[in-house]
């Protein structure tokens, strides 16, 4: 993300005000458009088609539908995405830009394979109930979503930021767009408009790329070859997509907490819409964590790291390490507060949002719970930001697996003690991880100077 830090150092030079909106406004709309774009694009497909497509229950249907597309296209692609965007910043380093296209091609090949062939395998066993129309579309709808996960993640590798805000909002609003030209036809009419939405998209993603970088050749599997991807950030991206989405899975697939909607697939109506709606409180904290951490922070890690290669004393080694552990306290802290704002905010106002929107009042006590699990999910990805700049894979390997398990246990233990605990398992499972992270973080920086010169 140090291409970001680049473009807000330039906006905050010029000491205004004005600037300082920019800034943050910046941030905010880079870190956090495309998935405010993905909630808001399938609530207004919602909200616009109720009057239009009867019985409702194919509304729910195609909204389930595509809530399922997302998250097990983000668990599959997660496997690729950070490992693969990691091979190409070698790449660009090494001045070898021509093999970025053809591998990129050979990942979406392999992507489109695996996750073709298991789309396929399911449509014809577990969904073989519905219609032709739908297992179609549903095929369409992963592959595609697939695909665009992996051209997201390399584009901001390669710091296309405004490039991928400006195709998710076309896309998500050619996506509300087709789909109401479409809802004559029902579910299904809903799921290709917004399937053909995302497919026009990531037609407008490849475009880019491919215009972007030379290529001498169509496909290339080079990222493939044995050592090429890192393992740890493999498992990484997997291990984070997998805990972001597994107590939804388990509230899910347990009887009490969900109901039956389409083929194999459930929904549960208590636990889903406050917890989707509470990501949209994380915005401010958001813009707050790319600003303090891609600026300050940044600039002390430099002048570290900096000070070491050109042979800088320990005092003035030293200094620079205690610089980047303020950096870093004080940018969590920032977030701390504008997350609390943020909630504050979130708890004057709701009531009147859930009335608009015809959500029960009952709904929120649970979304206050998750609109603070949110939040401490932002503090957790800065200090997953800062062990990645410092290249401690194994760490960030760590507290992601430990917010695997306790997502998992957590989140059983809260639907036994009943509906007033729903939603604590995910936020005590990320608080957990956060504060195992910081300690983690703590004594990585005690030692930073020691590994730093020792062992290489």
């Amino acid at each position: 993300m140090a291409g970001i830090g680049f473009e807000l150092r330039k906006l905050l030079r010029q000491d205004s005000y004005f600037a300082l909106v920019r800034a943050y406004s910046y941030a905010g709309l880079i870190s956090s458009g495309p998935w405010v774009l993905s909630i808001v694009g399938l609530v207004v497909i919602g909200i616009l088609s109720n009057s239009i497509v009867a019985p409702s229950i194919l509304v729910t249907q195609f909204q389930v539908s595509v809530t399922y597309l997302i998250a097990g296209s983000l668990i599959l692609t997660g496997m690729v995405q950070l490992s693969f965007t990691r091979w190409v910043s070698d790449r660009l380093y090494e001045k070898k830009s021509d093999m970025i296209v053809p591998n990129f091609a050979g990942v979406l090949l392999v992507i489109n394979l695996v996750g073709g062939t298991a789309a396929v395998v399911l449509a014809f066993t577990a969904f073989r109930e519905e219609g032709a129309w739908y297992r179609m579309l549903m095929v369409a709808g992963f592959v595609t979503l697939c695909d665009i996960w992996i051209a997201t993640i390399f584009m901001s590798g390669l710091k296309f930021y405004k490039t991928i805000v400006a195709l998710f909002g076309g896309g998500y609003a050619l996506s509300v767009l087709l789909a109401m030209l479409l809802s004559e036809w029902g579910r299904d009419g809903l799921l290709a408009g917004y399937v053909l939405g995302q497919f026009l998209m990531l037609a407008g993603m490849l475009f880019i790329v491919l215009r972007s970088f030379p290529a001498d050749k169509l496909v290339a599997f080079d990222c493939f070859a044995p050592g090429a991807m890192l393992p740890s950030l493999m498992a990484v991206g997997f291990l984070y997509n997998l805990a972001i989405w597994v107590d939804k899975m388990i509230f899910w697939y347990t009887p009490q907490t969900s109901s039956w909607v389409v083929g194999p697939l459930r929904a549960s109506v208590i636990y889903d819409l406050p917890i989707f709606l509470a990501y949209l409180s994380i915005i401010p904290g958001m813009a707050v964590f790319l600003v303090r951490f891609e600026t300050d922070f940044v600039e002390w890690y430099d002048s570290f790291y900096n000070t070491v290669r050109d042979g800088g004393s320990l005092e003035e080694i030293a200094r620079m390490r205690d610089g980047m552990t303020l950096a870093i306290r004080q940018g969590l802290f920032d977030i701390v507060k504008i997350q609390t704002l943020a909630v504050l905010l979130m708890v004057v106002f709701a009531p009147a949002l859930f009335e608009r929107l015809g959500i029960s009042a009952l709904n929120l006590p649970l979304f206050y719970v998750d609109a603070v699990a949110a939040s401490v999910q932002v503090a957790l990805l800065a200090v997953m930001n800062v062990f990645f700049y410092l290249d401690r894979r194994r760490s960030v390997l760590a507290v992601v697996a430990l917010l695997v398990v306790l997502n998992i246990v957590l989140t059983f233990a809260s639907i036994q003690l009943g509906v007033s605990f729903y939603g604590y398992g995910f936020a005590l499972a990320m608080l957990a991880s956060l504060v195992f992270g910081l300690l983690l973080l703590e004594h990585k920086l005690s030692r930073l100077e020691y590994e730093t010169f020792m062992l290489q």
